[in-house]
C-alpha cells in the first residue's frame, strides 16, 4: 500500500474532533508521523491511541490555542519531539452566528482570537524551521464563509475571509523558499462546529438547513488536504472549494 507522506512530520490543530480528527488519521495512514493539539485531553489520547497503530508516532499536545504563547509552543514542542515539522495543519476554530446587534463581542473576539491570531502564532512559529530546510507546508482551514458573507454570519465571514486573505499573503511571502500553502475551503461539514452557535434561532435555522442536505464528512476533507500535501514538490494547490453537491451558496 503506498504511502506518499511516508516520514513526513505533521501538526493538526483541533484535532480532538471533525475535520481535525479525520484529518490526524488520514495523515497518519498516509505515512506520516502526527502531532495533535486541542483542548480536551481525553478525546486527543482516544485518537492518539488510534495513530498509534497505523505507526504515526503521535505527540498529544493539550493547548487552548486561543492563547496566543499556546498556539506557539505547540509548534515548538513537535519540532523538539520529532526534530521538525513539514505539515502544520491549522484547523482549529469556533462558529459564532448571531446578528450584529445582537452580538456578544466578548465571544466575537474570542473566535478572532482562535480563528485568525492562532493560525497565524502557529505559522509564525513553523516558518524558521521550514525556510532553514527550504521545505514546508501549511495548510489553512477557511470556510465558504470565506467567500459568501451571510446575514448572522459577519464576524465569522470576517475571520475566514481573513484565513484566504492571509494564506495568499503568505504564500507570496515564502515560496522562494519552497514553502507552500493551502488553503482549504469547505462548505456544511457534519461536525460539531454548530454546537458553538449560542443564538437559538440562528442554530436552528442553520441545523435545519444543513439537515436538508448530504452533508460533507470530516473524512472528505482530510482527504482533499492529503492530496494537496502530497503532491510533487514542484506543484502547490494554492485553493480548494468544496461544498456538499446539494449545497447551493
Amino acid at each position: 500500500m503506498s504511502k506518499p507522506l511516508e516520514g513526513r512530520i505533521a501538526l493538526v490543530t483541533g484535532a480532538s474532533s471533525g475535520i481535525g480528527e479525520a484529518t490526524a488519521l488520514a495523515l497518519a495512514e498516509a505515512g506520516a508521523k502526527v502531532a495533535i493539539a486541542a483542548r480536551r485531553r481525553e478525546r486527543l489520547d482516544a485518537l492518539a491511541s488510534r495513530l498509534e497503530k497505523l505507526g504515526a508516532e503521535p505527540t498529544v499536545l493539550v493547548a487552548d490555542l486561543a492563547v496566543e504563547a499556546e498556539a506557539q509552543r505547540i509548534v515548538k514542542e513537535t519540532e523538539a519531539r520529532y526534530g521538525r515539522l513539514d505539515i502544520l495543519v491549522n484547523n482549529a476554530g469556533v462558529m459564532y452566528l448571531e446578528p450584529v446587534e445582537q452580538a456578544d463581542l466578548r465571544r466575537w473576539r474570542h473566535m478572532l482570537e482562535l480563528n485568525v491570531l492562532s493560525l497565524i502564532a502557529s505559522t509564525q512559529a513553523a516558518l524558521p524551521g521550514m525556510r532553514e530546510r527550504r521545505d514546508g507546508h501549511v495548510v489553512n482551514i477557511s470556510s465558504t464563509a470565506g467567500r459568501v458573507a451571510n446575514p448572522n454570519a459577519a464576524a465569522y465571514s470576517a475571520t475566514k475571509f481573513g484565513v484566504v486573505a492571509f494564506s495568499e499573503a503568505l504564500r507570496r511571502e515564502v515560496y522562494q523558499h519552497n514553502i507552500r500553502v493551502t488553503v482549504i475551503e469547505p462548505g456544511v461539514v457534519e461536525t460539531e462546529l454548530r454546537d458553538h452557535i449560542g443564538h437559538a434561532e440562528v442554530k436552528a435555522n442553520l441545523n435545519a438547513w444543513a439537515d436538508s442536505m448530504r452533508q460533507l464528512q470530516g473524512r472528505d476533507v482530510a482527504d482533499a488536504i492529503v492530496f494537496c500535501v502530497s503532491r510533487p514538490a514542484h506543484v502547490n494547490i494554492n485553493e480548494v472549494l468544496m461544498r456538499p453537491t446539494d449545497q447551493e451558496r
